[in-house]
C-alpha cells in the first residue's frame, strides 16, 4: 500500500469519526495502530467499525475483516465512501433486524 493510499485511508477514518462525533454529540476518535494490528478502525459501544474510503469496492473482504475482530456481543460494521458519494454502512442482517426492533 502506498503512502498516498494510507493517507487517504486515515483521512477517511478521521472524516467518519468526525461525522459520528457530530451525530452522537461525543468525541469519537479513530484507533491508532489498527492498520498494523489488523483490527477495526473505530469502536463505539458495541459497534466495531471498519472504515473504507475507496473507489474499488471489496465489501465481502471488508466484512470478513471486521467480523474477524468483533468479539461476542459486538456488532461488526463497514462504513465506506467512494469519491463524490455519501457514506454508506453495511452490517449483518441479524444485527440490522435487532436495530429495527429497538433491541440494540
Amino acid at each position: 500500500m502506498s503512502r498516498a493510499q494510507r493517507d487517504k485511508g486515515a483521512r477517511g477514518e478521521n472524516e467518519y469519526a468526525a461525522l459520528l462525533s457530530e451525530a452522537l454529540g461525543m468525541p469519537i476518535r479513530r484507533k491508532l495502530g489498527q492498520a498494523r494490528d489488523g483490527g477495526d478502525d473505530i469502536e463505539v459501544g458495541p459497534f466495531r467499525i471498519e472504515v473504507k474510503r475507496r473507489e474499488a469496492l471489496r465489501i465481502d473482504a471488508w466484512c470478513e475483516q471486521v467480523e474477524a475482530c468483533a468479539g461476542p456481543g459486538q456488532i461488526p460494521v463497514v462504513a465506506y465512501r467512494r469519491n463524490g458519494q455519501e457514506w454508506r454502512v453495511v452490517l449483518r442482517n441479524d444485527d440490522f433486524l435487532r436495530l429495527m426492533r429497538g433491541e440494540l
